[in-house]
């Protein structure tokens, strides 16, 4: 596996190695041994998987306080547009994101530290995106920012009039709104 730094401290992208033959391929989407020699480690308590159709934007989204999550997110099929964004409290990246495109094709993953929104917009016909959690999921520590906040301005590679958004995440907080403790 090769462990990429990103711009932001943290958040780093995991590419594995891949096997392929006439068969098909085999890889290793995670091996504590390696993580931990990467610096990540995070015991995971939960995995999720959704699957979502072109335009759909997911997200910004985070768990606060002690139920907070680091997730190592990836893509079972189709191609997304990964996004976290940096809320860590006197981080010098504040509101600051790194975007990656994750896809079946390409297996990266992402892994996002606790501290970080998270979203993804999907670029192919569909995607199955699949991740694994380091806390498990608390309802009352929910919170969103709004996908188009122009204060951290992330282009979401879909164009206006294909966006898909639910109504919850259509009346979400903006980045000024963090309640940051």
């Amino acid at each position: 596996m090769k462990f990429i730094k990103t711009n932001i401290e943290g958040v780093v992208i995991v590419e594995p190695t891949v096997y392929e033959d006439e068969r098909g391929y085999f890889f290793e989407s995670y091996n504590r041994a390696e993580f931990e020699a990467n610096g990540i480690c995070n015991e995971f308590v939960q995995d999720n998987q959704s699957k979502s159709r072109y335009g759909v934007i997911r997200g910004l989204h985070c768990q606060l306080g002690e139920h907070a999550q680091a997730k190592l997110v990836r893509v079972l099929s189709g191609k997304v547009l990964d996004v976290a964004v940096d809320i860590r409290k006197g981080s010098a990246t504040f509101g600051k994101y790194v975007a990656v495109e994750l896809s079946a094709e390409n297996k990266r993953q992402l892994f996002i530290p606790r501290g970080f929104l998270h979203g993804f917009s999907v670029l192919s016909d569909e995607a199955v995106f699949a991740y694994k959690c380091d806390n498990f999921y608390c309802k009352k520590a929910e919170f969103g920012i709004r996908y188009d906040d122009e204060e951290i301005g992330v282009d979401w590679k879909i164009p206006t009039d294909k966006v898909v958004v639910s109504p919850k995440d259509c009346m979400a907080n903006k980045l000024k709104d963090i309640p940051l403790e």
